[in-house]
């Protein structure tokens, strides 16, 4: 099986003059449940190159032991810097899509029309679309077969309003994610701020929070294996 994951190619925090990107854990750990399943994993982004690192995510509080086994590993480090740029990515060379977390999805991947495309073609095509944390941000954009948002009618998690307080970021980001997916018609459902929460909804996977990363891969590759 191969799995195309998608990262964020942001790097500005809104107007603060703070460092943004893609939050290790988010992709580290789903990365490696991945990985060590045997899966094949193809790393992409808007711009393609290395994307960049919330710097918040690189801290001593945020190490996991996916991210301490990611900055020891030369040869994913180097494929991260070469991440293929979205533009020269098809859907028919993957069984599915996840998206890793942190703020700069808010700003490229949520519009991106190429994203989009994606994920409308593997939506159409039946397979898994998974995103965690601030990237189901990158949904609000899709639509299904008959034009609604692809959210409308489905359960979905992502970072709440309640977390995004917490981080101090409220009035920073360009919308609150739990807002806009209400919005888009989805049934939004939460877990205490930080605590672990995925949800699946039929080819729809969702992780509340970077504590939900993992357990959204998980639940992804338990989808893929289940579909043969």
């Amino acid at each position: 099986m191969k799995i195309l994951m998608v990262l964020t190619s942001h790097d500005k925090l809104g107007d603060t003059g703070n460092k943004t990107g893609f939050w290790v854990e988010e992709f580290a750990a789903p990365y490696y449940t991945f990985i060590d399943a045997g899966i094949e994993v193809v790393l992409a982004s808007p711009a393609g190159g290395q994307p960049p690192i919330d710097p918040n995510s690189e801290q001593s509080d945020a190490q996991t032991d996916a991210t301490k086994r990611f900055y020891n590993d030369e040869v994913t480090l180097k494929k991260l810097s070469e991440t293929v740029p979205l533009n020269d990515v098809s859907t028919t060379d993957f069984d599915g899509i996840f998206y890793p977390g942190g703020h700069g999805p808010l700003w490229d991947l949520t519009f991106d029309k190429k994203s989009q495309y994606l994920i409308e073609s593997f939506w159409a095509q039946g397979k898994p679309v998974a995103a965690v944390c601030h990237a189901p941000a990158v949904l609000l954009g899709a639509k299904s077969a008959g034009g609604d948002p692809l959210v409308q009618g489905r359960t979905v998690t992502g970072f709440s309003n309640s977390e995004e307080e917490a981080v101090g970021l409220t009035d920073v980001v360009p919308f609150l994610l739990e807002d806009a997916l209400i919005k888009a018609g989805g049934h939004y459902r939460k877990k205490d701020d930080w605590e672990s929460h995925v949800i699946q909804d039929g080819m729809l996977i969702t992780g509340q929070n970077p504590a939900s990363s993992e357990a959204t891969a998980v639940q992804m590759l338990e989808l893929l294996r289940a579909m043969g």
